[in-house]
């Protein structure tokens, strides 16, 4: 059975995760009491830093839906609306990507994390992940995917670009449509699109992060506002 990347990413962080722990906190006893910041050199080349998680749907063989959740996914173009996702050659995911050239990327809420952690941990090959987890598949209107009816944003994807990388394949979609609960969609973004009449409020949806924290590898919600874009570094402009 094909282990999933977010699995394989905790591994490798856990063999390092306590000297990485004792190193910064020594590292920040250093510079609060008035040292220069100290930096080292990580052992492992992948940068830990919060990771928005996603739930990619696809249709398998006999086009029964299957999703994984993955945390090597994001926006990589706005003008062209591209999203990648990347998962390891054997993946069940990549295969299903690869016969039917799309996925849908959904956004989990925080209320579903259990099942959104299970749905990273097997392979669709030898199970049904929507039965087990208790999600509803439903069908995309525009792409060759499934997507999960109870998560608040989704975006359907037809895949463009193939980007092999060793043992993992990045694959690059085109964001066909996306659809939003009505009840999420109060955030005012009017100061950088004053065509759209509420964008969604990713706080309401309760979108989870992962990363590495005192614990190890992590789930996180979304914390409080600490300033607004585009406008802390304003008073800087002119100096």
């Amino acid at each position: 059975m094909a282990v999933p990347v977010n699995v394989v990413l905790t591994r490798l962080t856990r063999r390092v995760s306590n000297d990485v722990l004792s190193t910064c906190k020594s590292e920040h006893t250093m510079l609060t009491t008035g040292g220069k910041p100290v930096k080292k050199d990580f052992a492992i080349k992948y940068l830990i830093y919060p990771q928005t998680v996603f739930v990619i749907g696809t249709y398998g063989e006999n086009r029964r839906p299957n999703i994984a959740t993955v945390a090597l996914a994001g926006m990589c173009s706005q003008i062209l609306p591209r999203f990648f996702v990347t998962f390891g050659n054997k993946a069940y995911t990549n295969q299903n990507i690869i016969r039917r050239r799309a996925f849908t990327v959904n956004v989990p809420s925080s209320m579903y994390l259990d099942a959104t952690d299970y749905v990273g941990l097997t392979s669709g090959r030898e199970v049904d992940k929507f039965a087990i987890s208790g999600l509803t598949a439903a069908d995309s209107d525009h792409v060759d995917a499934p997507y999960v009816e109870e998560f608040p944003i989704v975006a359907e994807c037809e895949l463009r670009e193939t980007l092999e990388m060793g043992v993992q394949t990045m694959f690059i979609g085109e964001i066909i449509n996306i659809k939003v609960d009505e009840t999420i969609c109060t955030a005012d973004v009017s100061d950088m699109a004053p065509e759209v009449d509420g964008a969604p409020d990713m706080i309401k949806a309760g979108g989870i992060v992962y990363t590495v924290g005192t614990n190890g590898m992590s789930y996180y919600g979304l914390g409080e506002a600490l300033g607004k874009a585009r406008t802390l570094g304003r008073k800087l402009l002119n100096e």
